[in-house]
């Protein structure tokens, strides 16, 4: 997929989603709550910071599933990841995601996290991509500035939920499996997530939206009425 259609299919997705859009209330980022190495290297990052498209901003939205308060749930379908709340409400994040081929479903826990992780990149990735076998953490490094990895029956999944050095994609899918957040999504998600957290990976054609848009298309963060 080049990355002209890629940056065209996410403005159509976020066109589509505006035009149905009656009150949106999104959540900015709080730079105060950054450490030092955060504000330090995200001041030296040499990718461009595109900014999101509105539909895939991290915004707190109603949410109708049964998951406990302080899951996350990953609907892959529709590019947006949910930190359940309490009183039927979530953390929205827009992310990337993995190429159908290559994408995971499935249930897991946090088996750990990393600030500003190196990459070690798989076999696969060093014969697919071309990249090194290990890359340094910092500001231009692939995994970004947060790193959460998955674990299933005890053992690592090889999936990871982290950051990313190419905000542009965020509501696409081109990674090759893991879920990417902004890097400042990154930070905010993984100051709530507890080693232990159940996360839910939806399988394909089991998202809410198009299939069943209460979730994806509705929300505020207020607690007001507001719906896509």
């Amino acid at each position: 997929m080049s990355s002209l259609k890629v940056k065209l299919g996410i403005l159509a997705a976020g066109l589509m989603l505006s035009g149905c859009m009656q009150a949106t209330h999104f959540e900015a980022t709080d730079t105060k709550a950054f450490k030092p190495k955060d504000k330090e290297l995200l001041a030296k990052v040499r990718y461009e910071n595109t900014p999101v498209a509105e539909p895939f901003r991290r915004a707190i939205v109603d949410y109708h599933r049964k998951e406990s308060p302080g899951s996350i749930v990953v609907d892959s379908d529709n590019h947006y990841l949910y930190y359940v709340l309490d009183g039927g409400k979530a953390i929205r994040y827009g992310i990337t995601v993995g190429e159908e081929a290559m994408a995971w479903s499935g249930i897991a826990k946090v088996g750990s996290k990393t600030e500003w992780p190196a990459w070690h990149p798989t076999p696969g990735e060093i014969s697919r991509l071309g990249v090194p076998t290990y890359v340094a953490p910092g500001p231009d490094n692939p995994m970004g500035s947060r790193a959460i990895y998955l674990y299933s029956g005890g053992k690592d999944t090889l999936f990871r939920i982290h950051g990313t050095n190419q905000p542009e994609y965020i509501g696409a899918s081109i990674s090759s499996g893991c879920i990417r957040l902004t890097n400042e999504d990154a930070i905010d998600l993984y100051d709530r997530v507890k080693v232990g957290t159940l996360v839910v990976v939806l399988e394909p054609k089991h998202g809410d939206s198009p299939y069943n848009s209460r979730l994806a298309l509705g929300g505020s963060q207020t607690g007001q009425a507001g719906s896509y």
